[in-house]
């Protein structure tokens, strides 16, 4: 657990920044993960009072800054996996809806957790010809736990040709096949509609902060 919540906060370091869209080149995933990192830990400090006056403040910073660095629909479809096929369109926009709401209020509740780790990204690769997803490694360095390793994992869009984070390994263990393991049984069971009503609710609870009752 305490992996996947450094590897959360990871990924809210490096999607996080508060920059102009256009200052950051989505075509180039390596120096974009690059460029918005950087930024992200002066936007966290800055806004820390009002972070601690409105916790919720930090669904709004999540909503704004993360997730247009994240393709929340391929995500969605990848975690149905086989369910895909059997769902309507008006399930699976809700199903993308909620699933979505679900990140940002699940992101921001481990972003109360920051505490300064150090981040140390992969240099960058030249990419092959054709290919359309690739893995960036990050170290999470934390002076109270051992390295965790994580691997973002990004897709190219063929007509624009930016690049979006889907998933994220942490020391082997993917984000999708995680939660796809924890809702496989209850969609199979109860169906697609129940599992995002289920999400909703969850992004509806309010953000604590470390300590608070």
């Amino acid at each position: 657990m305490k992996q996947w919540l450094s590897a959360v906060i990871a990924v809210l370091c490096l999607f996080t920044a508060k920059i102009q869209a256009q200052e950051v080149d989505k075509t180039k995933p390596y120096e974009m993960m690059a460029q918005v990192s950087q930024e992200t830990f002066s936007r966290l400090k800055a806004e820390q009072t009002a972070i601690q006056a409105d916790p919720n403040r930090l669904k709004v910073i999540v909503k704004e800054e993360l997730m247009p660095y994240v393709n929340i629909k391929y995500s969605a479809y990848k975690l149905l996996g086989s369910h895909l096929k059997k769902t309507t369109s008006e399930e699976r926009a809700e199903f993308v809806k909620a699933f979505d709401a679900y990140l940002i209020s699940s992101y921001a509740q481990v972003l109360t957790l920051y505490t300064n780790q150090e981040i140390v990204l992969e240099k960058a690769k030249k990419i092959p010809e054709g290919r359309s997803i690739i893995s960036v490694r990050v170290d999470i360095l934390d002076s109270a736990r051992p390295t965790v390793k994580v691997d973002f994992k990004l897709r190219k869009n063929k007509k624009t040709g930016e690049w979006q984070a889907f998933d994220m390994v942490a020391e082997g263990v993917s984000l999708l096949s995680t939660k796809q393991s924890e809702w496989n049984g209850k969609i199979r069971k109860e169906g697609i509609s129940s599992v995002s009503k289920e999400l909703t609710t969850l992004a509806k609870q309010a953000i604590r902060l470390e300590g608070s009752k």
